[in-house]
């Protein structure tokens, strides 16, 4: 596995933010409820979405060496106006300019509070790179528009759930994610319209202990089949497994096991 640049993350995000601004922008009711996040409207998924990144600005301008609470993250609520289009567009543009220079500034290797046992701005520029992604995904389902993402970012983003869900299974046993054991079980993602460079095949075995995973292609007791940013959207549970993108072979029951208990926090 190797990681993106930090250069590239700082890229996607900026690209990810001009992508939720034309959700933002587009017409959609801001007061729909988003499916793949239902406590959520649109207008609440993209608040929470940029509070997210002006935490992290918070959290790499200062160079904080522990949390922030979200409260003290200057305008982290969004706009005052609610239901602004336009208001809501020109936070976003400001945070994700903030967020971004931020992170450019800071470079991969400056010393930072995180959660995941890497303290560092890298961290957080690919964390945030993903955050944005997938719930850009959120927006663009909502709005009936159609997604699509970078193959080397989908399959980073594949990357970095799996590192997530196995840093959770070791250090949070109050999780969901601490159940996913089956000696023996595998599961095995495959997608079907990449080039051989991407590599986007993953093995993730379900041990008695803590959970391994590798990228490659390898006989699994289940196996998630389709294009790959399906493959990453059932596997971030934002796809069915029914859509008819997607192909599951062997005992899907593993599947929606792991799909029920891979969380984190």
């Amino acid at each position: 596995m190797t990681l993106l640049s930090h250069d590239r993350y700082c890229e996607e995000i900026d690209h990810q933010v001009g992508l939720l601004r034309a959700v933002v922008t587009s017409g959609a009711d801001l007061s729909a409820t988003v499916p793949t996040c239902p406590d959520w409207s649109l207008e609440q998924l993209v608040r929470h979405t940029g509070g997210a990144l002006r935490w992290v600005e918070l959290i790499v301008r200062t160079r904080a060496e522990e949390d922030i609470p979200e409260e003290r993250v200057p305008l982290g609520d969004g706009p005052a106006a609610r239901g602004d289009a336009a208001a809501l567009d020109a936070w976003l543009a400001e945070t994700g300019e903030m967020l971004v220079g931020t992170l450019r500034e800071a470079g991969p290797d400056t010393k930072v509070w995180a959660w995941a046992g890497i303290p560092s701005a890298g961290f957080w520029a690919r964390r945030m790179a993903h955050e944005i992604t997938i719930h850009r995904a959120d927006a663009t389902l909502a709005a009936g528009l159609p997604y699509e993402v970078a193959p080397e970012v989908a399959a980073d983003a594949i990357d970095e759930w799996l590192q997530i869900v196995e840093f959770v299974q070791r250090t949070m046993p109050h999780d969901a994610a601490t159940e996913l054991r089956r000696p023996g079980r595998s599961i095995h993602l495959h997608a079907t319209d990449t080039t051989p460079e991407v590599n986007a095949e993953w093995v993730v075995e379900l041990t008695d202990d803590v959970l391994l995973w590798r990228r490659g292609h390898e006989k699994a007791t289940v196996a998630l089949r389709g294009p790959l940013t399906a493959v990453l959207l059932a596997f971030y549970r934002r796809l069915p497994l029914d859509s008819p993108e997607l192909e599951v072979l062997g005992e899907r029951e593993l599947l929606e096991f792991w799909l029920e208990r891979a969380t984190f926090g």
